[in-house]
């Protein structure tokens, strides 16, 4: 009788898995950081777009907070490369073969200008999960808006020196015409571009932190193979070069933006510069890289800030 009374009564049968599931269905429940559908990605994304607006205007204020010229830096920066760059390469490497010589520094500074774009948006994008892990940890938003948020900054930054580099056009004998208006599609191209690059490498710099030492050497091996310094075809003239390697140098991508840019801006920089199909080519970029980075990083969603 007295064993009878101290015997534990059985343990509860937990309800089979699909009741579970029931369960939480008809209350509305759903798994914690569950990566959502592309749509409601997207959804909360737009959402959170004051977020990404102010969060990307907060770090371009914060970059020179610490130096005594502040946002002068943001112009300065570039001048100083591409008056380094005209030293070297102008003058003394000859790299202006075939470009008159009154459009060869604003072509250049055009193209130091524009490549900083992609190359600073890249380099942002690398650190934009791993240089943020306390605010990806501690608050439930969209990582995306991370690198986006990034992306934006490097844009407004390419804004603020738009005005220095129509100065350096206008010093150097280029009016202003209607061509100036194709700046603004071919530089929405480019943000297109530079934001899908930011998305993929923020995806593969969340797990190799590594990555943002490489990158530098990488994105100067693809400066140098962009026609910063020199026009492509210039150089490739009389040159025993294979014919798809002139193919891959004229149509890659930062070339054929910063092309855009300097067809629109600087007189004397005609259409025999360009490779045929230039716009094609340049939305066909953003395209690629803004809906492959957009959903590779969304596939990693749940992942980010973890482990």
């Amino acid at each position: 009788m007295s064993q009878a009374l101290h015997t534990p009564p059985p343990a509860p049968v937990p309800p089979p898995e699909e009741d579970l599931a029931a369960l939480a269905a008809r209350h509305g429940l759903t798994v914690s950081g569950a990566r959502p559908s592309l749509p409601g990605y997207v959804r909360q994304l737009w959402g959170r777009r004051h977020f990404i607006l102010a969060f990307s205007q907060a770090k371009l204020t914060a970059q020179y907070s610490q130096a005594r010229l502040g946002q002068l830096w943001q112009v300065a920066t570039p001048l100083l490369n591409a008056a380094v760059y005209f030293f070297v390469f102008g003058l003394l490497l000859g790299a202006r073969r075939g470009i008159p010589h009154d459009i060869y520094v604003p072509f250049l500074v055009t193209g130091v200008f524009v490549f900083t774009f992609t190359q600073s948006t890249v380099l942002a994008g690398v650190r934009a999960i791993s240089g943020n892990l306390g605010l990806v940890r501690a608050l439930h938003f969209p990582r995306a808006a991370l690198p986006l948020s990034f992306a934006l900054q490097q844009l407004q930054q390419l804004l603020f020196s738009l005005v220095v580099l129509v100065a350096v056009v206008l010093a150097f004998g280029s009016v202003p015409g209607p061509s100036w208006l194709l700046v603004v599609p071919a530089l929405a191209l480019q943000f297109v571009f530079n934001a899908g690059l930011a998305l993929i490498f923020a995806r593969l710099g969340s797990r190799t932190p590594d990555l943002a030492q490489l990158m530098p050497f990488v994105l100067r091996t693809w400066m140098y193979a962009s026609g910063v310094m020199f026009s492509i075809p210039a150089m490739l003239a009389g040159r025993d070069v294979p014919g798809w390697l002139a193919d891959v140098l004229q149509w890659n991508p930062a070339a054929i933006y910063m092309d855009l840019v300097r067809f629109a801006l600087i007189d004397g920089y005609g259409a025999g510069y360009l490779p045929p199909h230039v716009w094609a080519f340049a939305a066909g970029w953003a395209l690629l890289a803004g809906a492959a980075g957009f959903v590779y990083f969304w596939k990693a969603e749940e992942r980010y800030g973890r482990g």
